[in-house]
């Protein structure tokens, strides 16, 4: 198997762990575009009429774009740990600098900046194609070894 197809089918085996495990993921359409080790994770949430907030507009619900960020924020978390540990947010801090484009997918890459013993650092930027024009961004914290429903992934990592 190349290096290539190894990435593809990890991606995909992290990608069910974020919906199966996560359900409001799944009922958002969370998807896990990519990773980096080091603690980068890229996902989209797909634009779908039932998240809208505003039905007079067509935009997007602020509740949705939140969703994003900490599900990408904490993806990026596990991309850095690279070992099943369960993790909580502790704090979440959202800038939203403009309204999503209607009937447009948000995409939102995380980093995992710095991790202490107990404590993980994340910034992200939701955006819809162009990172220099972001819809809105975050800082967050995490904290780490909590108890939860990841613990039962085990060391397939």
């Amino acid at each position: 198997m190349s290096d290539e197809e190894d990435r593809a089918a990890t991606l995909e085996r992290l990608s069910g762990w974020f919906t199966d495990l996560v359900p409001h993921n799944r009922a958002l359409g969370l998807v896990l575009l990519d990773f980096d080790r080091q603690g980068i994770a890229l996902m989209k949430l797909p634009y779908r009429p039932e998240l809208v907030g505003n039905p007079e507009t067509g935009v997007l619900h602020g509740g949705a774009i939140t969703s994003l960020l900490d599900a990408t924020s904490g993806a990026a978390v596990f991309m850095r740990l690279w070992s099943p540990s369960p993790i909580a947010t502790l704090d979440l801090r959202i800038d939203y600098l403009r309204q999503a484009t209607p009937r447009r997918d948000v995409i939102c890459k995380a980093t995992c900046y710095r991790q202490t013993k107990n404590v993980a650092f994340v910034h992200a930027i939701a955006h819809q194609g162009d990172e220099a024009d972001p819809v809105a961004s975050s800082a967050s914290t995490f904290m780490l070894g909590t108890r939860g429903v990841f613990a039962k992934i085990g060391s397939e990592a």
